[in-house]
């Protein structure tokens, strides 16, 4: 983007707000709408996200950049009553990043900075702590050290563990002030060795390539896969707080701290969180030492405590959400460093919307946005059976909650070769940091021996619906031997372990799983367990309740048996949108299939299509009983012909071998001959659907006729079967035209014949380009569209969807070509284009024309929400993912209703 001189690049957090989080970020939105809140936040700055974006376009920052920021520094240090670096009493600033979207660890921090070798000593005097300083000046050489100049952070945890050791402690706070200088010499020395130069003494030169570091994280490998994994856009650039430092590293009277206003995992109200005397903020997050309960700091500091727990719900009632906090105590004084609204499970959010609704906070609406189909998903995978044998090695934090079992790994790339090869596998640390995340997306679960609710590890496997368990002390973890101890156990590389989040249990092997509540609710079966299954079903059910009542869409179901079909009706399908009918000739029909393809007369035709005739009837009057009442879309025979032939290779071999054995058999030679006759390159954009139906005489016109007798048995048994057939693949309306002419004679035969009266209707998919470019044309002669958005995804972009996902959809995704794969989530741009100019033209022919979607991204949830705005009247899915699109559809209509009222 191009520099505008006249743009404001840096706000003090006396003059933003909440609602600049474009501007300023998450971070500096919410430290400025602290500050107006008269809470106490340290004194501080914002530089913008257009600096940002500025930076990261042309290399270098805005020209205006440094002399705002030296105004701002110049008012902070007037405020501050010293200045940035001096001797005698320093100023120290900490340079934090702060996106628009929360992504915790993802980006880069830097604490202390402004102390040198002259300062430290001005700030041991002001402090009457050298302890204190030194500590504070290891730890600004050590991160900026890792984050702005590149040195291994391994090689710094080398030298402390090395300096423990020698002391024969086991804790960085057992250091003495001796100690700690030795620390920072042989820390320089690493920076000097490493990084080619020496840790910089000017006080704005650390200040500068802080900020720069933090411009820079924003394009870093695992931020980049932390906003592919979320779906965070690329563009939005970070903002940089400039924050004075407080420090909770003053001795026992001082700490830090991260509290929620309710439990993230589960929502129960309460107090939650985690302190940790004599240190500072990144010591929580990064888990290196285990904290002690937020309730624990009424006993430690009662005047404290008391003052965050009002400040805790202050921020609640503000922001009328679950909070989450970061603070420090100085000596006894409160600072607040950061609110954000809080990652929480799947649980906590559908708990935590309902209870906000009784409290008065928001509305039924408001409620509805606050939960996602991915978290009614999550909600709906198995548990473990509470009554299995189990082998308990040891128990930790229930950090995010879910049952995951597979094969330990120590590190992050095992975690993701082993789950590419296709092994479930739990990835086990001491603690995580953001360098393990693509081992944490590619892993059923995380389990580390240190941290807590609020480490790294923690926050960030709730924000992906991953299980964690965090702080299970009892086990040792050694990454560099590969294994796990637990008293007399040892878990070894590739032993398969059990976490549940739930209760923070570990347990040795496969312990098997039971539905999920949800699912027994969603099922019929109210869970008559524990009450908090109980309360979590009230919740899901409330919400649910609501999504049904405003969502425009109605939610049908694939399903091709009774049995599916059944199922679907009870997770709230509104009927069937598509029945596959080739699903119905596998087996022994098949042979039935391949006789019909291969007949060379019309006997042996007429013999096959007789023998199918009465199966395919039967299969119909058993869906239509079970979806009695509610429609059921019926596509004609659709698949590549190849599905219903012989493998050409393994029927070649056989002939070869059986001619020259000289025994060769007449059959197998003709077959041979007839599947090369047929055989074809790419059979997906061969033979198959409409054309099919018109090479094959017969073809549709016995399953059209066995959907009519099964309509009309039903009807005459007082049911109310309402039957709508679908031709597939149609490209032009030719075809579709000659298809409905033949089912049209045919359903008037059926009517006479039964004396009944049938409605019923015929469309088509549309699934190739051609289709949805002349959807005004085949809308002439169809009653309703489904689009098939699998084949239409494929032809647009010239995928084979078999092969791609394999072969290259990895490395697009890895390199930002795809944010997420089109056949996940529908292409808005390209195959979304299409979708909405043919329900524009098929409307324009056909005002009353009905339109759906029966590709798998009618469970999508953001799909669903386009399939909403273009105006679609249903989306189909899989019978599991029926609840999520009922409660996406929901939140498409109050989404848009909220739009419209703005």
């Amino acid at each position: 983007m191009s520099e505008n001189k006249d743009q404001k690049l840096v706000y003090d957090f006396t003059e933003g707000n909440r609602d600049l989080k474009d501007l300023l970020g998450g971070k500096g939105a919410n430290l400025a709408e602290m500050t107006n809140l008269g809470l106490p936040v340290p004194p501080g700055f914002t530089i913008t996200t257009e600096a940002c974006k500025v930076y990261l376009e042309s290399g270098t920052a805005p020209a205006a950049l440094r002399d705002e920021v030296s105004a701002h520094l110049a008012a902070l240090e007037t405020k501050m009553g010293k200045k940035l670096g001096q001797s005698d009493d320093p100023l120290l600033v900490s340079v934090r990043s702060g996106a628009k979207f929360s992504m915790p660890g993802m980006m880069d921090t830097v604490l202390n900075i402004g102390l040198s070798d002259t300062s430290v000593k001005g700030l041991a005097k002001q402090s009457g702590d050298e302890r204190f300083a030194w500590d504070s000046y290891r730890r600004l050489i050590q991160m900026f050290g890792k984050t702005v100049l590149g040195v291994d952070g391994e090689l710094f945890e080398e030298a402390l563990e090395e300096a423990k050791a020698a002391k024969k402690v086991t804790v960085d706070t057992d250091l003495d002030a001796a100690d700690l200088k030795k620390l920072v010499t042989r820390f320089k020395k690493i920076v000097a060795k490493e990084a080619g130069r020496e840790f910089p003494q000017d006080a704005r030169e650390q200040l500068d390539l802080a900020v720069e570091a933090v411009f820079n994280s924003w394009n870093t490998d695992r931020a980049k896969l932390y906003r592919r994994q979320e779906r965070i856009p690329g563009d939005l650039g970070t903002a940089v707080n400039i924050c004075s430092m407080v420090f909770g590293n003053l001795g026992p009277d001082s700490g830090t701290g991260v509290a929620f206003t309710r439990d993230p995992a589960s929502g129960h109200a309460g107090v939650y969180g985690d302190y940790l005397q004599n240190a500072q903020g990144e010591d929580v997050v990064a888990g290196i030492r285990n904290t002690v309960p937020l309730a624990d700091l009424e006993a430690i500091d009662k005047a404290s405590y008391d003052q965050l727990i009002t400040i805790m719900t202050t921020l609640e009632t503000h922001y009328k959400d679950l909070c989450d906090i970061e603070f420090t105590i100085e000596r006894g004084q409160l600072w607040m460093l950061q609110t954000r609204v809080g990652k929480r499970t799947a649980g906590a959010a559908f708990r935590i919307a309902t209870q906000l609704v009784d409290q008065g906070l928001i509305d039924e609406a408001e409620a509805l946005q606050r939960v996602t189909g991915h978290q009614l998903a999550q909600l709906m995978f198995p548990r473990f059976d509470d009554d299995a044998k189990t082998t308990l090695l040891g128990r930790g934090i229930a950090a995010s909650p879910g049952a995951a079992v597979g094969k330990a790994v120590f590190d992050s790339y095992t975690a993701v070769k082993w789950s590419r090869s296709g092994e479930k596998v739990i990835l086990i640390r001491r603690e995580t940091n953001p360098d393990d995340l693509d081992g944490m997306i590619a892993s059923e679960g995380i389990l580390t021996s240190r941290g807590g609710k609020t480490s790294h590890a923690a926050v960030v496997a709730r924000g992906m619906g991953k299980t964690c368990v965090c702080g299970a002390e009892e086990l040792d973890v050694d990454t560099k031997r590969r294994r796990m101890t637990v008293g007399e156990t040892v878990i070894e590389e590739g032993d398969v372990v059990s976490i549940d989040g739930s209760t923070g249990k570990v347990y040795l092997g496969e312990v098997p799983v039971v539905p999920s509540p949800v699912v027994e609710y969603f099922e019929g079966r109210m869970h008559a367990g524990a009450d908090d299954a109980d309360e979590l079903v009230a919740a899901v059910h409330r919400i649910m309740a609501y999504a049904d009542r405003v969502r425009r869409l109605r939610v049908r179901a694939n399903a091709d048996n009774a049995e599916d079909a059944l199922r679907a009706r009870r997770f709230g399908a509104q009927g069937i949108g598509l029945c596959r009918t080739e699903h119905m000739f596998l087996g022994s029909r098949r042979e039935l299939v391949e006789r019909l393809i291969l007949a060379d007369t019309d006997g042996e035709r007429e013999e096959a299509l007789s023998a199918l005739l009465p199966l395919q009837k039967k299969d119909f009057v058993e869906l239509f009983e079970a979806m009695d009442g509610l429609p059921v879309t019926v596509r004609l025979l659709d698949p590549p012909l190849h599905e219903f032939l012989p493998d050409i290779t393994e029927l070649s071999v056989r002939v070869a071998l059986a001619e020259s054995r000289k025994d060769a058999n007449e059959n197998d030679l003709r077959l041979l001959q007839a599947v090369h006759k047929l055989h074809e390159q790419n059979p997906m954009l061969g033979l198959r659907g409409v054309r099919l139906g018109l090479v094959i005489p017969g073809l549709f016109a016995m399953q059209v006729r066995a959907i009519a007798e099964a309509a009309a048995e039903r009807k005459n048994a007082k049911g109310d079967p309402r039957a709508e057939i679908m031709v597939p693949l149609v490209g032009t309306v030719q075809e579709l035209e000659i298809v409905r002419e033949e089912a049209d004679a045919i359903i008037a035969e059926v009517e006479a014949a039964t004396g009944t009266s049938l409605k019923l209707s015929i469309g088509t998919m549309i699934e190739l380009p051609r289709a949805a470019l002349t959807a005004g044309q085949i809308a002439e002669a169809a009653q309703f569209f489904s689009f098939g958005t699998n084949d239409l995804t494929q032809t647009v972009w010239g995928f084979s969807r078999d092969d791609v996902e394999a072969s290259f959809f990895t490395a697009y995704l890895e390199k930002g070509i795809f944010g997420v794969s089109p056949f996940e989530t529908i292409d808005r741009d390209g195959v979304g284009s299409l979708v909405r100019s043919a329900v524009e033209a098929g409307r324009a022919t056909r005002p009353d024309l009905k339109l759906g979607v029966c590709g798998e991204h009618g469970g999508d949830p953001e799909s669903v929400h386009f399939f909403h705005e273009v105006g679609l009247d249903y989306v189909s899915c899989s019978p599991f993912r029926i609840p999520v699109a009922r409660l996406e559809a929901g939140r498409a209509a109050a989404e848009a209703k909220g739009s419209d009222s703005r």
